[in-house]
Formats: C-alpha cells, sequence, structure tokens
C-alpha cells in the first residue's frame, strides 16, 4: 500500500467524506462552474462505459456540434485530445473540472463522461449539473471496495438522482431502478423481444429497439450493438435524426483496446479490455460465434487470461477462470496489473475456478505470455488477450511500467513473422 493509500485508511471517514464533499465545490469554484454553460451527459454502468463515451461523442459531432469528452482512454476537448495516461477512468475533480472550463472555453456544446461508482463514491460528480444519465448495465465489480453489491448499484443511481433525462438499458434486471431514479424524460433502449415491464414508467418515455434503430455496425459482437443503441437514445434525446446517427456509427471503427483486431490472417488476434467475469464470457462468445466449425486441429481459441491486484475484486478471479475453461482451447495465465500482490498468489486464484486436468501454461511476464499464444496459433485460430486493452501502464509492487497490449501483440508478430 503507498502512502496515500496508507493516510486514507489512517484518517477518519467523517474528514474523508468531508474531504469528498468540499474538494469538488472549490474544484467547480476555480473553474467557475463550467458545467452551466455546456450540456454534460454521464455514461455509466458495469461494462461498455468508455464504447458508449466514444460512440455518443461521434454522434454528436456527425450532427455538427463541437464536443468535449472523458474516458479510460482520452480527454478530449473539441479538435485537441490527449491520452488519459492516470489509469483513472474518472479523473479527480479538480481534473474533470479543469477540462470542462477548457471545453466551455474553446466552443464545445456538449460533454460526455464516464461516471464510475468509486468516482460517485468520492463525489467527483458533484457540482456538475448532468443532463442526461446514461445506464449500460449492471453486473459485479468494486463489491470489496463498496461492501455489497447493492452499494455498489446505489452509488450508481446517484447520477439519475441529479440528471435531468436518462437513457436506461431495458434487458438489464436493473432497468426499473435507474429509470425511477431519474425525474424527468426516459428513454429505453432493448433487443430483446420482450414487452415493456409492467411497472410504473415516466410519462415521457420512448422505447428504441434494435430493429427500430436498423444499424449498420463494424464494431464486433453484441455487447457492442448494446452500447451503439445506448448511444443512439442519447442523440435521439437530443434531437439528432436516425438518418445523422446512423451516418455517424456506420464511419465508427473499434473504439481503441476493445474487441482491437490486430492481425486477422493467417490466424486473428484480438485485444480487449475486459476485466469482469460478464464481459470475459461475452468477448469469448463473440469470437467463438465467427467460427462455423471447431475442429480438433484447428480454429482453436487461445486465451491470455490475466486478472487485477491490489485487493480489486479477489472473488471474481476463480469465475473468470471457470468462464476460460469453458470457452478457451488454450490457456495462458499471467500478470496484469498486480500492484503490492504476489502475482503468484493471484494466478493461483484464477487457477481455482479450473477442473483439475485443465490444460494451461503460468508465464508470469506478460510480454513472454503474449509471444506464446502467438507461437502456437494456427491457421484459422484466435488469440485473445483480455485485461488490459489500450491501457497504457501496467501497475507492478515497484511501480508503473509503460505497457500496451496491442503495440507487445504487434511486435512479437512481427518477430515471428
Amino acid at each position: 500500500m503507498g502512502a496515500k493509500g496508507i493516510i486514507k485508511k489512517a484518517t477518519p471517514n467523517f474528514l474523508l467524506n468531508l474531504y469528498y464533499e468540499i474538494w469538488p465545490f472549490f474544484g467547480a469554484l476555480i473553474y467557475r462552474f463550467p458545467s452551466k454553460s455546456i450540456k454534460v451527459i454521464g455514461v455509466t454502468g458495469t461494462n461498455g462505459k468508455t464504447t458508449v463515451t466514444h460512440l455518443t461523442t461521434e454522434i454528436f459531432e456527425e450532427a455538427g456540434y463541437k464536443v468535449g469528452s472523458i474516458s479510460s482512454l482520452r480527454f478530449k476537448v473539441g479538435d485537441k485530445e490527449r491520452k488519459n495516461e492516470l489509469k483513472m477512468t474518472m479523473p479527480g475533480r479538480m481534473t474533470i473540472q479543469k477540462i470542462l472550463r477548457e471545453a466551455v472555453d474553446v466552443g464545445c456544446e456538449y460533454f460526455i463522461l464516464e461516471v464510475t461508482s468509486e468516482g460517485i463514491r468520492q463525489a467527483r460528480h458533484k457540482f456538475i449539473n448532468f443532463d442526461i444519465a446514461v445506464f449500460t448495465n449492471l453486473t459485479p465489480e468494486h463489491i470489496e471496495s463498496h461492501g455489497s453489491f447493492e452499494n455498489y448499484k446505489r452509488a450508481k443511481g446517484e447520477l439519475f438522482k441529479i440528471a435531468k433525462r436518462a437513457v436506461v438499458n431495458l434487458d438489464d434486471e436493473n432497468a426499473e431502478y435507474f429509470s425511477e431514479l431519474c425525474r424527468g424524460e426516459v428513454y429505453f433502449y432493448k433487443m430483446k423481444s420482450q414487452s415493456l415491464p409492467q411497472y410504473k414508467i415516466k410519462e415521457m418515455t420512448k422505447v428504441v429497439s434494435s430493429e427500430d434503430a436498423n444499424l449498420s455496425l463494424s464494431l464486433l459482437g453484441e455487447f457492442n450493438l448494446y452500447n451503439a443503441l445506448a448511444s443512439v437514445c442519447a442523440g435521439l434525446l437530443e434531437g439528432i435524426s436516425m438518418t445523422i446517427i446512423r451516418r455517424a456509427l456506420e464511419k465508427s471503427k473499434c473504439v481503441p483496446g476493445r474487441m482491437e483486431i490486430v492481425l486477422k490472417t493467417p490466424f486473428t488476434v484480438v485485444v480487449d479490455y475486459a476485466h469482469t467475469p460478464d464481459s470475459l464470457r461475452k468477448v469469448y462468445e463473440t469470437m467463438l460465434s465467427n467460427y462455423e466449425v471447431r475442429e480438433t486441429g484447428g480454429k482453436k481459441l487461445i486465451c491470455v487470461l490475466g486478472s487485477a491486484g491490489g485487493g480489486r475484486d479477489k472473488w471474481k478471479r476463480p469465475e473468470m477462470g471457470k468462464i476460460a475453461q469453458e470457452y478457451c482451447d488454450e490457456i495462458i495465465l499471467t500478470d496484469e496489473d498486480p500492484y503490492n500482490e504476489n502475482p503468484d498468489s493471484i494466478l493461483n486464484e484464477i487457477e481455482s475456478g479450473f477442473s483439475k486436468n485443465i490444460k494451461h501454461k503460468r508465464i508470469l511476464d506478460r510480454r513472454t505470455a503474449i509471444r506464446e499464444a502467438i507461437k502456437s496459433a494456427k491457421t484459422g485460430d484466435t488469440v485473445v488477450i483480455t485485461g488490459k486493452g489500450a491501457e497504457p501502464w501496467m501497475m507492478k509492487k515497484e511501480g508503473r511500467v509503460r505497457w500496451d497490449d496491442r503495440d507487445v501483440a504487434r511486435e512479437e508478430i512481427k518477430k515471428l513473422a
């Protein structure tokens, strides 16, 4: 645990909460309450936040608006953007207010912001006027940090209490909870053929289905169609026509590190950020759906898998091992972001989800693991590297190390050519 963590642990809760409440006010004050002069759209949920943030930005830009955004990948202010190298999806209070002020000063009309449960718990959303809150989905994550799944859900819900309007995934079992928290107009999106649930919903409501939207996407996976539909609804709420929305989404390429194909032939190499059991399962299912036949001698799914350290959601490690065993033909366990934890212990916990005789390798050095996966691939196989996506750092006990799964994969492919 670093000095910052030790100080936080030693500080009484009431003082910590007071700090969380006061600091965002000073941030807003210093930067002259910028969110009063721009429409802010907050995107929250367990998975899909980054993709929805990027797609929504592209839709509004296609409609002719100047847009700013903060995602786990980048800070964007109009035509200028830079990488988010903080390894924080939702930055600190001063940083958010500063970037909002920059967006206002260059004439941005909209700002799209990823909103995390941890950010809400630490009041980073305070003194931001949210016009629209977008809900993608909810599965267990950050349980140790929040104390329970219900606390995690309630933290997400705070965004919907303060937003004027909302976009909600109707196919998620938590749709009612989030829609009822919003005091204004709600747009739902769905893919399943179910009828509208029999619960009380706002009078001003619209349901957009995948059939209604009739989208043509280059993005892989059903989950990305959900992400696109969330962005569609955000655009519709602001009066953008479906013609413009479809045009924007048809132009959209993959979001960096999200189902990003770094090699197509003779075998496929894919990098994805999947770091929860639900997202991991969806990635594997998407890749397997591309196979017409599973043959013993070819078309294998070769998986490079790890799990973050630092006490982050230890419960999910055996679950991810279980999922990998279910879908993958070859598994290589490796380092992800061990922080101050013993890397071998993390892999032991992933292995605890395996059946006794599952064939796999343990290669702690992540570059070597990626190289081994690529070396073992034959024509028609797919290598899936999960956990880090386009993250620019690997967090180790000795400090952070410059990293990018995509670059490493390309370098190792080139060596083997």
